[in-house]
């Protein structure tokens, strides 16, 4: 009876493992199809707005995006907006020429978070003012994006399979030898 329950777990364990490595990587997340300034442009003024394009629609749910300069500080406006295939954010009048850095997260059309850069180089100082150390919000607890890592869901489906399976083998058995 022990071996059989042994054997009925570990089998188990087995399929849910290889199920769980030929899954694979969905590969439906939205992809970035180009950005204003473009991605390694060379600028001499300053954009109103900075964008990225995808190539789907995106959900409106928590956009990020910031513009960072090379002074390390924020040069961006406001909230980003999320319109359709685009996440845009208002940037003011840049500063120091140097290489500039536009950080976006967006959550894609099937709910997945796509996170990435684009960066851009000013090539004509500006007269801007820039906005607080871009890392700022990380030494505030910003960083974490807060959710759930995946691991915790594959070890508590192994756990109830494992119970499930444990309580097939075992609860139906004890009653019949009665």
């Amino acid at each position: 009876m022990t071996r059989r329950l042994l054997a009925g777990l570990v089998a188990g364990l087995l399929v849910t493992g290889f199920a769980l490595l030929g899954s694979g990587v969905a590969s439906a997340h939205s992809v970035p199809i180009g950005s204003s300034p473009d991605n390694g442009a060379h600028i001499d003024t300053s954009p109103a707005t900075a964008s990225v394009t995808f190539n789907e629609d995106l959900q409106t749910s928590y956009p990020s995006m910031t513009v960072t300069g090379p002074d390390g500080n924020l040069w961006s406006r406001g909230q980003p907006k999320v319109d359709g295939q685009t996440i845009s954010i208002q940037v003011g009048e840049l500063g120091p020429v140097g290489d500039y850095k536009i950080a976006y997260r967006v959550t894609s059309a099937d709910g997945h978070p796509v996170s990435g850069t684009r960066t851009f180089t000013l090539t004509k100082a500006g007269t801007g003012t820039p906005g607080p150390k871009a890392d700022s919000s990380a030494k505030s607890g910003g960083g974490s994006d807060g959710g759930v890592p995946l691991w915790v869901f594959i070890v508590g489906a192994v756990v109830l399979f494992g119970g499930g399976l444990a309580f097939a083998l075992l609860g139906g058995r004890g009653k019949q030898r009665r």
